[in-house]
């Protein structure tokens, strides 16, 4: 079968970071992305001169929720209990910052010059950008709020909480559509296929679930995955695979049309990382992936299928 041999090489292993590196996000530019980590440094690196990064901002606190709005060329920054900031990219400067929550804020997503924001007291906000105002909060649940993913396609928002559950919004006005049980543990990475058909879930318990966005999230697949919690899924540019991380220190690559377990990156096979891997961002730069860890390193890593 083509393309299920894969060949992997770490190109680089970026050091910066004094504390887990928790998120990364893309910029406007394929070979520009930002990490984001515990110890509250929000940090710019080039996959073309990668030894380089540049210092975007210093905060307080831990940034676990970080999103690029590449419209307005603006990063939104979640600062954990102290609400978001927004950063001018072209004049590297702060526009300005809304105090929303004293919670840790987990998840920022956007659509046009909107954001949604989760956070772990379970609320789920909408933002407006350019005022800086909350439009409408809902809160469906007590418990944390970990990860948002939204289908532009079917205009719903889907949120995966800590009460196991997957819940899907309505998008234009936060109402609730469907509720999704399936999941054991706490819901941390959700991530829809490229088309829009299939919504992917991942958590505390090890499992990728597969679910059919029209058939109503009719579940069509459940996969032990992994040993231990699977922190965060990505697609691959051309979506035919799909990565998963896990607190069992591997990255996993998968067909994502077969479903079929191609490639486990590991510290022992691949000089991989040596403590939990917390998020992966699979850049259109050279097909190359990109790994974030609580052992504070950034790893790039070149994949190639035959």
């Amino acid at each position: 079968m083509i393309g299920s041999k894969v060949t992997v090489s770490k190109r680089n292993t970026l050091t910066g970071h004094n504390d887990c590196v928790y998120t990364l996000e893309r910029s406007q530019f394929p070979n520009v992305f930002f990490s984001g980590a515990g110890d509250g440094m929000v940090v710019s690196w080039d996959l073309d001169d990668p030894e380089k990064g540049q210092l975007i901002a210093k905060l307080p606190n831990s940034i676990y929720g970080l999103h690029y709005m590449i419209e307005q060329n603006l990063l939104l920054v979640g600062h954990n209990y102290d609400g978001i900031h927004v950063i001018d990219l072209e004049d590297k400067k702060e526009l300005g910052s809304l105090n929303m929550t004293k919670a840790a804020i987990f998840d920022i997503k956007s659509s046009g010059s909107h954001a949604y924001i989760g956070d772990a007291s379970g609320a789920l906000s909408k933002m407006d950008v350019n005022s800086l105002r909350v439009h409408k909060t809902v809160k469906e649940s007590e418990v944390s709020l970990r990860t948002i993913a939204i289908n532009e396609y079917t205009n719903e928002l889907a949120a995966g909480y800590s009460d196991n559950l997957i819940r899907v919004f309505e998008k234009s006005d936060l109402s609730l559509k469907h509720v999704i049980e399936g999941h054991t543990n706490s819901v941390f990475s959700l991530q829809y296929s490229p088309d829009g058909q299939l919504l992917l879930s991942a958590g505390r318990d090890a499992h990728i679930k597969a679910w059919d966005v029209k058939a109503g999230y009719l579940n069509l697949r459940d996969i032990a995955a992994h040993m231990y919690a699977i922190n965060n899924i990505d697609y691959s540019p051309d979506g035919k695979h799909f990565v998963t991380c896990s607190m069992d220190k591997s990255i996993k690559v998968w067909d994502s049309h077969t479903f079929k377990l191609l490639k486990v990156i590991d510290k022992a096979r691949h000089a991989g990382h040596g403590t939990s891997v917390n998020k992966l961002l699979w850049s259109s730069h050279q097909d190359l992936l990109v790994s974030a860890s609580d052992d504070r390193a950034i790893s790039i890593w070149n994949l190639e299928f035959t």
